[in-house]
C-alpha cells in the first residue's frame, strides 16, 4: 500500500482512489494500457485549473496556474494504484520534494463545463523543473501526442 503518510486528503477507506491525469496516463494514450486500463473503475473528462507545458523529453507536465488544464478524471480500485503510478512518475514520498521529477498533490476537479468533481490526486511539477527541461507552454491547456 502506498505511503499513508503521504495521502493528505485521504480518508484510509477503501473507496476508489480518484488521480487527475492530463497526459501519457490519459485514455489513448501510450501508458493508459499498461498502468490504468485494468486497474481504472471509472474514467471521466475533466479539468483543472494550472498550467500546462509539453516537455522535451516527449511528455507533458503541469505546474501551478490559473489556465483550464484538460484530461481524466480517473477512479482507482485503492491506494495500492498510487505506488504504482508513484513509480512511473518518478515520485517518492520518503525523498525531498525538490529530488522528485513530480510531487503528487492533492487538487479541486471540475468537469468540462467548471461544475466541481471534487478532489483528486495530481502529479505537479515545479516551474524550475520545467524550465529546466525546456518546457514549452501550451496555451489550449490541453496535451496531444
Amino acid at each position: 500500500m502506498a505511503d499513508l503518510k503521504s495521502l493528505d486528503g485521504w480518508d484510509g477507506g477503501q473507496h476508489p482512489v480518484r488521480v487527475f491525469v492530463y497526459g501519457t496516463l490519459k485514455p489513448g494514450c501510450c501508458y493508459y494500457p499498461h498502468y490504468c486500463a485494468d486497474r481504472v473503475l471509472e474514467e471521466q473528462p475533466a479539468q483543472v485549473r494550472g498550467q500546462l507545458f509539453h516537455l522535451s523529453l516527449g511528455y507533458p507536465a503541469i505546474t501551478e496556474g490559473d489556465q483550464w488544464v484538460k484530461g481524466y478524471l480517473l477512479s482507482f480500485r485503492d491506494a495500492s494504484e498510487l505506488a504504482v503510478l508513484d513509480e512511473l512518475e518518478d515520485y517518492d514520498p520518503q525523498r525531498p520534494t525538490a529530488k522528485n521529477l513530480y510531487d503528487r498533490t492533492w487538487v479541486d476537479v471540475f468537469d468540462r463545463e467548471s461544475q466541481p468533481l471534487g478532489s483528486a490526486w495530481i502529479y505537479r511539477m515545479a516551474a524550475a523543473t520545467v524550465t529546466r527541461l525546456g518546457g514549452i507552454w501550451i496555451p489550449s491547456g490541453e496535451w496531444r501526442p
